[in-house]
């Protein structure tokens, strides 16, 4: 592993690029919590995009970087956060990998500055390897405000590498970093270097005793610790926050809170958005067609078929921005490993730990971030039955399709819709409870779980908004292909064969959901919503848009035409089934990629299909039994 990364062999990349006019790549390598993806927009200016390297099974996060004025362009590549270059973890082998493959020119090292004691082993082992090394200490305001006297000019020499406090949150210091890189890159033609400050250990003995004295003696030499480092308001928040009891109901509480935002937030928006988007379609896109003179059935499918698919689902961009942010501000201010340690106690019952539970958070944003969050398990049982667990999450693609059901069919009061919000995410829970009560003898795991909790922070707004901004365009940049296949594909299947119409039962979808109706039917689907279902499985996102195309209408119109086709109950039954079955294609190859095994993913598929229909047949019977006897 890292003991294969030679000097001389990880220095050979590098070795391509001349003084002038050539490009640098450059590697982002940090730990958790230590302000690296701050760091990162703030040198890339939030330019950028996603990529694939050889040798790996995953895509890294790179962006270029300001240029040095002498022709030299520098691109900056953000390898996943890890504790430890020498460690097992599927976060810390992908790091080794991209190291020994495509080794860069310059390795930029961020450490938080608070935590430097117990952060500065990555750098030691990074500069073990003999690549050149920046280091940034970032969060230098932090550490100033917790009394940490920090010599970094001492602590540079004897290093012999650069070390520059900076706060990426408050843009402090990071002109000064880019200078600094700059200079290395006009000062060296090959950008490999660096004096060594005599004998090092062996890249063989990254965890050596040697490595630990070596850390231990530049901490006590440059580093001034305060006695009671831990804040006082941290402390007295957390007791509040971490309380088994009040704790708990603290953290259903604002969830309740994120679900009521949302919801009063974001549908005054998606039905403005809508709305313009109907007046794009009567004034401009059906007059546009008909001058060009395109036939009859062309402008029924670009309009009855692309454009209404595709625009239901632009409708929900301001729902994801908006989420993404909320879920930054609870994330980057400290709280989401707290609650990740509050929640450790009931996921050990469940067969899990605290990191299980924030993977289950993270994937309320999308589930195959959070498939792919889990190479920081160790423990393949444990990993496994994690994966088996996150795609209960609610993520944002299923939670468009709640945002639209619950406001259309349970409106009033005012708080209604984000209660019947509150519902899922909490049966979310419930359904991962339940796989890992079934599932955790299969796949056991006596790992130890060590969470180290960040102190609170105010969130970066401007970095809030940014993630919020760049989240919402690679939702649609990445789906943008399922949507449009996808919306051909209804309008295709709800017009076959030639003259066939959903209102005449004689389309290929209506003979599919009259073939489904038996297993279906029991849980309240109609042949609509079961022609919905399917596309569903090949992404979440594009349901709505396939429920607009069956019904011949747009967003703004699909609701009140849902409300007279299926009653409350069925809604709820739907959005249960939505919740738990099937997940999408994304998540399936994720599952795969990660576990390497396709059995494991079927069992996935499987059980969370079964899941579904039974968790669905409970709401709509006893539902029905109840309306009947009340």
């Amino acid at each position: 592993m890292v003991s294969a990364l030679s000097r001389s062999a990880s220095c050979h990349g590098s070795q391509e690029h001349d003084r002038h006019g050539q490009g640098f790549q450059l590697a982002l390598l940090g730990m958790p919590n230590t302000g690296k993806s701050t760091l990162f927009n703030r040198l890339t200016g939030g330019n950028a995009h996603i990529a694939n390297w050889p040798g790996l099974t995953v895509e890294l996060l790179r962006g270029p970087m300001p240029d040095d004025g002498h022709g030299g362009t520098y691109e900056l590549v953000d390898l996943p956060g890890i504790h430890d270059l020498s460690g097992g973890s599927e976060d810390e082998a992908v790091v080794q990998r991209f190291m020994r493959n495509t080794p860069p020119d310059l390795v930029l090292v961020v450490l938080n500055a608070s935590q430097i004691s117990s952060q500065l082993r990555l750098l030691l082992q990074m500069r073990q390897l003999g690549l050149p090394v920046v280091a940034a200490l970032n969060m230098w305001d932090e550490a100033r405000r917790f009394g940490i006297g920090i010599d970094h000019q001492g602590l540079s020499e004897a290093l012999g590498l650069p070390l520059l406090p900076v706060s990426a949150k408050l843009n402090v210091g990071i002109a000064e970093l880019i200078d600094q890189l700059h200079q290395w890159g006009e000062a060296s033609p090959q950008g490999s270097e660096w004096p060594l400050p005599g004998p090092l250990p062996g890249t063989d003995q990254l965890e050596s005793p040697g490595l630990e004295e070596w850390q231990q003696e530049l901490v006590s030499r440059y580093v001034t610790l305060p006695e009671g480092l831990i804040n006082r308001r941290t402390r007295l928040v957390d007791r509040l926050l971490l309380h088994p009891l009040l704790g708990v109901l603290l953290f259903l509480a604002l969830v309740l809170v994120v679900f009521q935002l949302l919801y009063a937030v974001t549908m005054p928006l998606q039905d403005l958005l809508g709305t313009a988007l109907d007046w794009v379609q009567t004034s401009w896109l059906e007059p546009g067609l008909q001058a060009l003179g395109f036939p009859d059935v062309l402008q029924h499918f670009l309009v009855d078929g692309l454009w209404l698919g595709v625009s239901t689902v632009a409708t929900f961009l301001p729902l994801i921005f908006v989420f993404y942010v909320l879920i930054g501000l609870i994330e980057d201010s400290g709280y989401l490993p707290r609650a990740a340690f509050l929640m450790d106690g009931f996921m050990h019952w469940l067969g899990l730990d605290g990191r299980a539970f924030m993977l289950q958070v993270m994937g309320f944003g999308c589930n195959v971030p959070s498939i792919m969050g889990t190479r920081v398990i160790r423990d393949r049982g444990l990993r496994l039955l994690a994966m088996l667990c996150i795609p209960f999450a609610l993520c944002q693609a299923r939670l468009t399709v709640f945002i639209f059901m619950a406001g259309v069919f349970f409106p009033r009061p005012w708080w209604a819709p984000g209660l019947v919000l509150f519902g899922f995410y909490v049966l979310s829970f419930a359904a991962a409870a339940i796989t890992g009560l079934v599932f955790k003898r299969a796949y056991p795991s006596d790992e130890a779980f060590v969470l180290e909790l960040p102190p609170y922070r105010a969130p970066s707004l401007t970095t809030i908004l940014r993630r919020g901004w760049t989240s919402m365009l690679n939702f649609m940049v990445t789906t943008r292909l399922f949507i449009l296949v996808g919306a051909a594909a209804i309008w295709l299947l709800t017009n076959l064969p030639p003259g066939a119409t959903e209102a005449s039962g004689g389309s290929l979808a209506a003979g599919i959901g009259r073939l489904f109706q038996p297993l279906l039917g029991p849980i309240g689907m109609n042949p609509e919503l079961t022609v919905s279902l399917f596309f569903g499985f090949i992404a979440k996102e594009i349901l709505l848009g396939a429920m607009a195309v069956i019904y011949g209408t747009s967003e703004s119109g699909l609701g009140g035409l849902i409300q007279t086709e299926i009653t409350p109950l069925q809604s709820l039954s739907f959005m249960t089934f939505v919740l738990l079955y099937t997940p999408c294609l994304g998540t399936v190859a994720a599952q795969i990629q990660e576990s390497r095994s396709r059995n494991f993913a079927l069992l996935s598929v499987g059980w969370s299909m079964a899941l579904a229909w039974v968790l669905a047949f409970v709401v709509y019977q006893v539902g029905g039994l109840i309306l009947s006897l009340s």
